[in-house]
């Protein structure tokens, strides 16, 4: 529903609220003119401009949650769950507590309960202020980006996660390699896999921590971790003692030579990460909207940076550049280049189709 539609379900104590919140002129006994008055302060540009300018931190990381869940209904337990993992950087005691955060976007108009009996203790943002704050809030990151020069070199490595992917069933198929008491392969075969690859990456070094980000993470490279993560979902690979073999499925997959879609691939690492990135699918869709042109990746930080929580020791800059850009590289959906003033990125027109919600499309 729209908010016209959720101002009539609403009593005349929320409307009264949210028009006191906003100063507007109306005759407080009147619900038509508080509907009126709400619809025209809220509706207005200048006050979603001023809003999310105004707006603390955690108020717009809260906003930004509601907006890319696909739900359509929250229960309080969601929206607290929400208001405390959009507050991780807010000193103790300013927001003055979760359930305060939620009355402030309820008397704000941004939240109203259900209208039906099933719904009544449940909550929903009105479809069109979520639109609204999308396209606003769109221009405020986009504000903050820079573009950058055209490097004269750029990697781009467009479709290789799947072929790569094959190369690894291959690999595994006719080596059947070992795994060590961790149950990682051992680094000879591990090597061997790198030089079967188009994309190679440096083996991991002993020391540091590797947690959060999948299971084989701990013991691969990132986008070995991811390869061998989606092989080990979709069993075409299996740990037997200690060999690592191919099933008759990814048999299947070998003979077909077809691989696996980027799109699916896509998904797997949203589902994959969203542990330790929460808000990925949101970060992905902003660094989309902001790199339509080559931008610098130090603007980009200062667009993006601060939606994203640390995770233990990776802090928000790390998290950007090597678990986002750096997979989104790997995964064909932006290019990064060189310049003078450092490294630039810009979407790739797959990675831009792909970045947007299917529920932003209904």
């Amino acid at each position: 529903m729209n908010l016209a539609d959720m101002l009539t379900y609403a009593d005349i104590g929320q409307l009264t609220a949210i028009a006191g919140r906003y100063q507007c002129e109306c005759k407080q006994n009147s619900k038509h003119d508080l509907i009126q008055s709400i619809l025209i302060r809220l509706g207005s540009r200048s006050f979603m401009e001023a809003h999310i300018r105004e707006c603390a931190p955690e108020d717009l990381r809260f906003l930004n949650m509601l907006l890319f869940d696909e739900r359509s209904y929250f229960s309080l337990e969601d929206l607290l769950a929400a208001a405390r993992q959009a507050s991780f950087d807010a000193p103790p005691g300013k927001t003055g507590g979760y359930r305060e955060m939620v009355s402030r976007f309820k008397s704000g108009g941004w939240l109203f309960s259900g209208a039906s009996q099933q719904t009544r203790y449940l909550f929903q943002v009105p479809k069109d202020l979520k639109e609204r704050f999308r396209e606003r809030m769109g221009e405020y990151i986009q504000g903050r980006i820079l573009p950058g020069a055209e490097p004269a070199v750029y990697r781009n490595e467009g479709e290789m996660l799947q072929t790569d992917l094959l190369l690894f069933l291959k690999f595994v198929g006719d080596n059947e390699p070992e795994l060590n008491q961790e149950g990682a392969l051992y680094k000879r075969y591990q090597q061997g896999l790198m030089n079967a690859l188009q994309i190679p990456e440096p083996l991991l070094t002993k020391g540091g921590w590797r947690f959060g980000y999948g299971r084989a993470y701990e013991h691969y490279p990132p986008r070995l971790a991811l390869m061998y993560d989606y092989a080990r979902h979709r069993r075409w690979i299996s740990e037997e003692g200690y060999l690592l073999k191919l099933t008759k499925a990814g048999e299947g997959v070998l003979d077909e030579g077809k691989g696996e879609s980027l799109m699916q691939l896509f998904s797997f690492w949203l589902r994959l990460y969203k542990g330790a990135i929460p808000n990925l699918p949101s970060l992905v869709y902003w660094i989309s909207s902001g790199a339509r042109e080559w931008v610098t990746v130090s603007s980009l930080f200062d667009g993006v940076g601060w939606l994203i929580k640390p995770f233990y020791y990776d802090d928000t800059s790390s998290i950007l550049e090597q678990r986002i850009l750096r997979m989104m590289l790997h995964l064909g959906m932006i290019r990064v280049g060189e310049t003078p003033e450092g490294p630039v990125v810009m979407m790739t027109s797959w990675g831009s189709k792909t970045a947007v919600p299917k529920h932003f499309l209904q």
